[in-house]
């Protein structure tokens, strides 16, 4: 048992997409999927949620404004400018703003075409 709070729906998050590459023409193998970059801003207070996970779905992410914090596996940290992480499989989180400025990230994952 652990003290992390179950997370909330999201609330508080702008998503901007700004690129796609179909990756079916660039590598064999990868026909359906395509390497995607956004933008997301989460206000003071907002959450990137439910808690989800990135199985099939692998991602990296890296702040560029304020600080998120990161609840995975029991454990909260706070991630500031300058700094990323990764987002495997094994990776199953939800995100937070807890500061008082909007926190901004760039994400870039392979996801399944829409």
């Amino acid at each position: 048992m652990n003290d992390e709070p179950l997370a909330p729906a999201t609330q508080g998050v702008t998503v901007t997409l700004l690129a796609t590459v179909d990756l079916g023409p660039e590598i064999e193998g990868m026909a359906g999927r395509q390497l995607r970059m956004r933008v997301v801003s989460i206000q003071p207070g907002g959450v990137f949620g439910p808690t989800h996970s990135h199985v099939d779905r692998p991602g990296i992410v890296y702040i560029l404004h304020g600080t998120i914090t990161d609840h995975r596996n029991g454990v909260a940290r706070d991630y500031g400018p300058g700094v990323g992480w990764p987002e495997d499989r094994n990776t199953t989180h939800w995100l937070e703003n807890r500061g008082t400025i909007a926190a901004v990230e760039i994400s870039v994952d392979i996801v399944r075409q829409p």
